[in-house]
């Protein structure tokens, strides 16, 4: 059975990616103390976790302003080395205390037999508690890690190959994109 985390304050969260465009790994990790989780996630839950804490952040009430974690603060640690693969999602805002919370599930493929049996096949989760500065910052770098990839064709949204004509289903095959 993998481990579950909570972390009632973070000292940093982040979101990055290792390796070259078109064959990216992506990645979320928090550090509490000297504890440190690394979960693997896909470039869409990165995007989507970005998205939706700007839209968050955006539809709050003014608050207490934090300080912004350094651009040198969104790089990942080192070891990556992953604690499982993210799953669902969740973001929450608790006014009491003016914190947003991060929920990341496991990525869990059931096996019926074992989803008859009780505390077998649950998944792993992880709640990490972050500050608006950390969830604001945190959005803009997500979103910007991913955006860092391949450029997208204008007409079909898909990724383009790198140097290379994108053949677009958008044109039935009859006109390359080239960025």
């Amino acid at each position: 059975m993998t481990r579950s985390f909570d972390f009632d304050a973070v000292d940093r969260i982040t979101a990055g990616a290792v390796g070259e465009p078109g064959d990216r790994t992506f990645y979320v990790q928090a550090r509490a103390g000297a504890r440190l989780v690394t979960l693997l996630a896909e470039k869409e839950q990165v995007a989507l976790l970005g998205r939706a804490l700007e839209h968050l952040m955006s539809s709050l009430p003014e608050g207490p302003e934090g300080s912004e974690p350094s651009a040198s603060d969104l790089d990942l640690d080192e070891p990556l080395e992953p604690e499982w693969r993210v799953g669902e999602i969740s973001i929450q805002y608790e006014p009491d205390g003016d914190r947003v919370v991060v929920g990341l599930m496991e990525a869990t493929e059931v096996d019926e037999s074992e989803s008859e049996r009780p505390g077998i096949g649950e998944p792993a989760v992880a709640r990490f508690i972050v500050t608006r500065a950390q969830a604001r910052a945190l959005a803009g770098h997500a979103l910007a890690v991913v955006s860092a990839g391949r450029p997208l064709c204008q007409l079909c949204g898909l990724p383009a190959p790198q140097g290379q004509p994108h053949v677009c289903p958008a044109t039935n095959g009859h006109r390359a994109y080239r960025e």
